[in-house]
């Protein structure tokens, strides 16, 4: 499906699309070709060296069509399925040929409440030892309307999870001076440190959640689900026994609809969807955690609620673009897939309104090599018009980069050599 800005549905802020923002794929010297045709060597998990033919271009690939406002595409390690969760509570397979299988891995329909475009199930995880225990770790927004996540555990059927196996790890109502129903957050992924990691957003309360480090509304939280009851608190846990909630790694946040956290580095990608002027992403240091990310004494690099805010008591964000350029961030991934081993550290990111896709690096501190895809992946025509509104990235179980659509599409990207 090709989606024009002026055609976009509402955006996650209520926001629609207008025109404007870079449609060329441009590289640090303005020239618009691929990476240069020289051959490069690419290790697969096995630790098998491969010698790959240069390099041509890069391409999305459509996988599938026809998924229901899917919100997370992920697979555990070395599965050569994926697992696509669907905003109104159902989690389908697609098999090595791609093709959906009959019936459901997860259907808990019957408890998820998908009212707005934030609500439903959001977030999605296989613990690192699930091939051995087989449990995996589902967010969503349960028809009381609470934010909630759930461990779950699995059937005899390998493509089959069991829904009556729940059990709730913690949910929150919405703060009770919420303005709307929004602002969920909803990411769920494991670090290479073993803990699990969840955002939530602020629950549209912005003056009373975003700096208050000890609630759980506009944090990134991390807690340890192989002990306690129903989970433990990891040791270096910054604000535990604390001031804060124990749960709390980072907070400052609006809503941090997605991160990522790259193991090679140990660095956690934050993207936080903005409020009237400014998206960002922040990139910190997962051995290092306690950041106040701002929201909403400032949003991005400006004061906001606190007019006389000192950018130096906060964490600034490592990118940011304005709302003349999009309006609403989708975060994404560091790429680490043995494909295109030219992408490796490269982060990718995308638009839902606008519907563009970039990446940067980040080195040293500083974000380098941004780049603009659009056009080259044949995600943006002549004309500016998008294949759609890029709801989430994901990875499979080989570590290979796919982003889905609210429109229902998959695609994977893909090297041409």
């Amino acid at each position: 499906m090709l989606l024009r800005r002026s055609e976009s549905p509402s955006g996650p802020d209520g926001t629609t699309p207008v025109a404007g923002g870079s449609t060329t794929s441009t590289t640090d010297d303005g020239t618009v070709d691929p990476p240069g045709p020289v051959s490069t060597t690419s290790t697969n998990p096995g630790g098998t060296t491969t010698t790959l033919p240069p390099l041509q271009r890069v391409s999305l690939e459509l996988v599938f069509d026809g998924f229901r406002q899917p919100t997370v595409l992920t697979a555990p390690a070395g599965d050569d399925r994926l697992f696509v969760a669907q905003r109104v509570g159902v989690i389908r397979i697609l098999d090595a040929n791609r093709e959906m299988l009959d019936p459901a891995f997860l259907d808990i329909t019957d408890r998820v409440r998908a009212g707005g475009i934030e609500q439903g199930l959001l977030g999605l995880a296989f613990h690192p030892n699930f091939a051995d225990n087989g449990r995996l770790f589902v967010y969503y927004t349960d028809t009381g309307g609470r934010r909630q996540l759930s461990e779950f555990g699995m059937t005899v059927d390998p493509n089959r999870a069991d829904p009556g196996s729940e059990r709730v790890l913690f949910e929150l109502e919405q703060p009770p001076d919420a303005t709307d129903i929004r602002h969920y957050g909803g990411n769920v992924a494991f670090g290479p440190d073993g803990y699990l990691w969840v955002s939530l957003g602020d629950g549209a309360d912005s003056r009373r959640q975003g700096q208050d480090r000890s609630t759980l509304f506009g944090t990134v939280v991390r807690i340890d689900v192989d002990n306690g009851d129903p989970y433990a608190i990891p040791p270096t846990n910054p604000f535990r026994d604390d001031s804060g909630a124990d749960e709390v790694w980072a907070y400052g946040l609006r809503n941090p609809w997605r991160f990522a956290i790259d193991p090679v580095d140990r660095m956690i990608y934050i993207a936080d969807v903005g409020h009237s002027d400014q998206e960002e992403v922040t990139v910190l240091s997962i051995d290092e955690g306690g950041a106040n990310l701002g929201w909403s004494d400032m949003e991005g690099t400006r004061c906001f609620h606190k007019s006389n805010c000192n950018a130096a008591d906060y964490t600034s964000p490592a990118l940011t673009y304005g709302h003349d350029e999009g309006l609403s961030i989708t975060g994404g991934f560091v790429y680490r897939g043995s494909e295109i081993p030219e992408l490796h550290g490269t982060y990718f990111y995308a638009d839902w309104v606008f519907g563009f896709i970039r990446s940067f690096e980040y080195v040293d501190g500083k974000v380098t090599n941004e780049r603009d895809w659009g056009v080259e992946l044949g995600w943006i025509d002549a004309e500016g018009a998008s294949r759609g509104s890029p709801n989430s990235f994901g990875l499979d179980g080989h570590g290979e980069l796919y982003i889905v659509t609210h429109q229902g599409a998959v695609y994977r990207l893909t090297a041409h050599r």
